[in-house]
């Protein structure tokens, strides 16, 4: 199994009732995964696959997806929600006596 030097990429693994068994998934590569019997081979094969992309990715002269660690966020991003739920939450807001963001950012956190 290929492995990569640094891998800092967003690994995760679920049970696939569908497959019955593990699925690993690289968040970096959505359009990838890897089923096996455990959690521990599905990402290790999760792994081996991204690290074998990269690998064919940099001999075509492509582009690599950065890890989403390495990335700056800002922490602000817009969110378009009904009327009817801006409404309903600016007033959850006030009756709470916090801001709307204040609000939103906590519902958000959980």
């Amino acid at each position: 199994m290929k492995t990569l030097k640094d891998d800092h990429y967003t690994y995760r693994v679920t049970w696939s009732d569908d497959d019955q068994a593990y699925a690993g998934l690289c968040a970096e590569f959505p359009s990838l995964s890897w089923l096996a019997p455990s959690p521990e081979s599905a990402l290790r094969g999760m792994r081996s696959v991204v690290a074998e992309v990269i690998m064919d990715m940099r001999s075509n002269g492509e582009a690599i997806p950065e890890p989403l660690v390495a990335r700056n966020f800002s922490g602000k991003f817009m969110i378009r929600v009904p009327p009817d739920v801006h409404r309903r939450l600016a007033v959850e807001a006030a009756e709470s006596k916090v801001s709307l963001n204040r609000l939103a950012s906590a519902k958000l956190a959980r």
